[in-house]
């Protein structure tokens, strides 16, 4: 068999998986919209599959009259950016100084960095370290524990490596200071990993809810995935059909459900093709040394 052959037979092997893998992802999704856009009658009789059955807009009607659930999704975007512009900053900051080999203690840090992705204090510790800083239903306590992820802390170390010494070399004779070139220099030729480490940032800080669930108790400031997650388990969809003039019986708690996933769900999956092209650049260059 000869290698363009076998090249052929692989490709179309790994074309069919990863279709496969594919429609298992994005199957499940469907199906949640196909529910949120159907009747009554039809969900509870098991109807529905990937398409829906008798067209009914109802459950995003009523997601979109409640007041709570779009304070919930305007907190979350903010709660987003925020998190994601404050992570960015303080990996950066991490980042460009342990790339440098003339930092004292530069060995000692990078082990308590890598430490830290096998050994955590645990949940209780963490709890209570977030109670006795009085931090407990606050903004900050969603945000300053996961401030920064060694992950991306190390992908962002190694792409820094990878910039070419002589353009640093050549800032330092015009006498540039290392905040300048940090600034002018390492940061544009960055933008590939920089945008990866802001998505895997924002993603993770917009499906988070476990903290959340230890430390808010405050509807006010409730995630949008807490909500989320608390109408999943209680089977029920309380608070959107206690709104003033609502009729109780009008919408099955399934299709409300259903229609709260996608309205949980979009907003961040337009975030993608606007970083999708330096999605793969970013991760590959800042994983592989050269």
């Amino acid at each position: 068999m000869s290698s363009r052959t076998s090249n052929r037979i692989f490709d179309i092997v790994n074309i069919t998986f990863v279709s496969l893998f594919v429609l298992f992802c994005l199957l499940p999704f469907v199906h949640m919209i196909a529910v949120s856009l159907s009747s009554n009658r039809a969900i509870t009789s098991g109807e529905v599959t990937l398409l829906p059955v008798e067209f009914n807009w109802s459950a995003y009607t009523q997601v979109f009259s409640d007041q709570s659930m779009l304070t919930s999704l305007g907190f979350t975007v903010l709660l987003t950016l925020a998190t994601t512009l404050l992570c960015m900053l303080f990996t950066i900051a991490a980042a460009y100084p342990l790339t440098k080999g003339n930092l004292k203690g530069r060995k000692f840090f990078m082990y308590l960095i890598v430490i830290t992705m096998f050994f955590s204090g645990g949940i209780i510790p963490e709890y209570l370290l977030i109670r006795d800083l009085h931090m407990l239903n606050s903004v900050w306590a969603l945000i300053l524990p996961g401030l920064v992820s060694p992950f991306n802390l190390i992908i962002l170390i190694t792409f820094f490596k990878n910039i070419p010494p002589s353009l640093e070399e050549s800032a330092e004779i015009d006498g540039s200071s290392y905040m300048h070139t940090l600034l002018k220099i390492v940061l544009p030729l960055s933008m590939p990993v920089m945008a990866t480490l802001a998505l895997f940032y924002a993603v993770g800080r917009w499906n988070g809810f476990q903290d959340a669930l230890m430390y808010i108790t405050d509807p006010q400031i409730y995630p949008l995935q807490l909500k989320l997650f608390q109408m999943v388990q209680n089977n029920m969809v309380t608070e959107l059909t206690q709104m003033e003039g609502a009729n109780r019986t009008a919408l099955t708690p399934e299709a409300l459900k259903a229609a709260t996933v996608v309205f949980a769900t979009v907003p961040i999956l337009c975030v993608y093709p606007w970083l999708q092209k330096y999605f793969v650049s970013g991760v590959m260059l800042g994983a592989v040394k050269g």
